[in-house]
């Protein structure tokens, strides 16, 4: 019967743990919570691609003005599953940034990644969004 009981102890102190897990970030007190967003900008459009020139305006007039404080950009290769099922391999731009939790940053992103879709003919943008404790 001591197996048994082990077992449950371990069993429950998994469970506890990945319950902890779930809760809030807890920041150190030099840091502060914010979003860290990473967004995927596809260029493959359905006739051509999106030139660097145009993806230098859209950060410009698009943006920029949204976040004004900062934002990091690279440009990368990337391939996904388009919803015909066919696998699409393109030259994409990855937009990070890290901003407050607020309805003003997810109003930002969410006109950012529908502008973009609209204007450039793109079936989709990957947002990944996730916790972060920031300091400077």
């Amino acid at each position: 019967m001591p197996w048994f009981h082990n077992t449950l102890i371990v069993g429950l102190a998994i469970a506890l743990s990945a319950c902890a897990a779930r809760g809030e970030l807890a920041c150190k007190s030099s840091e502060r919570l914010a979003v860290h967003e990473s967004l995927y900008f596809g260029t493959a459009r359905p006739n051509g691609t999106v030139s660097y020139e145009q993806w230098r305006e859209f950060l410009k007039a698009t943006i920029t003005p949204r976040f004004p404080l900062g934002l990091t950009v690279w440009q990368a290769t990337g391939q996904w599953r388009s919803a015909n099922g066919e696998i699409s391999r393109e030259s994409s731009y990855v937009l990070v940034l890290v901003h407050p939790d607020d309805v003003i940053s997810e109003r930002a992103v969410l006109e950012i990644v529908e502008i973009y879709k609209s204007r450039f003919q793109q079936e989709a943008v990957l947002r990944v969004r996730a916790s972060a404790c920031m300091s400077f």
